[in-house]
């Protein structure tokens, strides 16, 4: 085996299963913002972005804007 040594763990060591009750993971965890005020900047470029070129046209800002309320919590 090209050197590798192994060497038996005591018969003691045992993995055990963590507990399921450790509180809210980072997912579950409520926002700290209202959704109309966690991303002001992206919200106001996708906003303007549509009202002067169509929602069509501004995919780009709505998608900056998802991805930015999703980084803070939000599912969106």
């Amino acid at each position: 085996m090209s050197g590798l040594q192994t060497h038996d763990l005591p018969s003691t060591l045992r993995l055990t299963k963590a507990p399921t009750d450790q509180g809210p993971t980072a997912a579950e965890t409520k926002p700290k913002k209202k959704i109309c005020c966690a991303c002001p900047d992206t919200k106001k470029l996708r906003d303007e972005c549509i009202v002067e070129h169509g929602e069509s046209a501004c995919s780009k800002w709505i998608e900056a804007h998802r991805l930015c309320l999703r980084s803070k919590g939000f599912n969106v």
